[in-house]
């Protein structure tokens, strides 16, 4: 590890001090000029331990990314819901800003029904797509419009191209990036919009962009969200952070759709789980009243 020589070069300075002031010892008494001789000698081991250590912290925070913050997502409550008109809003960020390098291959048209479309809005999306189908009677592919079963396009057809399009980098599916990604929504949203200029000392080779909560600082995506870059169908304004949490929300409800489902559930089963709890108290009192209050006379004259 990176810290070990550090760590042993504390140690050694600790130990030669430590060999020092035993040699003094056994010389004699310390005089004034020795033990401020001895302090500087401590003081200069803590400093460097000190500036290790946080060449360590350094180090590490280049290589995992910056700690990124946590933000208040409106469905992390106990009985929270997603905020659907944010998902329609993240879905159109998706479609206009991410959907040209990434993929969604785990989400069909269908999921959308009830979410965030309705079942005609939903089925005019995946139409405006052509998905290769067949083999036809005559054993030949051919193309047809989308329908509510298809799943999203993919935006290349292997991995190949895609990274022969991105320069050698490959743009990772985001059907579950909130969960395949540590701290995910947070890490999205901050990765989205942290771009910055790199700090003095720090160069990126050309195709690359300085990113510091993306792992070594250097990212092959460059920053994809700008004030206005598209219009709302709501009239929101498009702002980097609104576009950004709104993409966040919605790749949270495509990596964990059944959330709500799951926590009314767990809601219901509480509130069953009370009743019972309840009911058993009830009955236990009642059956062991009598016992616990009976009164027993012993008579010891008959």
């Amino acid at each position: 590890m990176a810290s070990t020589p550090l760590i042993n070069s504390f140690t050694a300075a600790k130990e030669d001090a430590a060999a020092f002031t035993s040699k003094q010892n056994q010389n004699g008494g310390d005089s004034v000029g020795m033990k401020s001789l001895k302090a500087l000698v401590l003081l200069g081991a803590g400093v460097s331990g000190l500036f290790g250590f946080a060449g360590i912290a350094a180090a590490d925070e280049a290589e995992h990314g910056l700690d990124c913050p946590s933000y208040p997502w409106p469905h992390r409550g106990i009985l929270s819901s997603y905020d659907h008109a944010s998902i329609r809003r993240g879905h159109q960020v998706f479609q206009q800003v991410c959907a040209s390098c990434h993929s969604m291959s785990l989400v069909t048209y269908r999921d959308l029904v009830g979410v965030a479309y309705t079942e005609e809005e939903a089925k005019a999306l995946a139409a405006e797509i052509e998905v290769e189908d067949g083999p036809n009677e005559e054993g030949e592919m051919f193309a047809r419009p989308g329908k509510l079963s298809d799943r999203f396009p993919k935006p290349y057809a292997n991995e190949q191209a895609a990274r022969f399009a991105n320069g050698g980098a490959y743009p990772p599916d985001l059907s579950l990036i909130t969960k395949a990604r540590h701290n995910g929504q947070n890490y999205v949203f901050s990765l989205l919009t942290g771009y910055r200029d790199p700090p003095a000392g720090v160069s990126i080779r050309e195709g690359l962009y300085y990113n510091p909560y993306f792992p070594g600082g250097a990212i092959a995506m460059p920053k994809m969200l700008n004030d206005g870059a598209l219009e709302y169908e709501d009239g929101t304004p498009a702002t980097e952070a609104q576009m950004g949490k709104d993409v966040v929300t919605f790749l949270s409800w495509a990596a964990e759709p059944e959330m709500e489902e799951r926590k009314l559930m767990g809601f219901k089963w509480i509130f069953i789980f009370s009743l019972a709890l309840l009911q058993a108290g009830f009955y236990r009192r009642w059956k062991w009243a009598p016992v616990k209050s009976r009164k027993m006379i012993l008579d010891v004259v008959n």
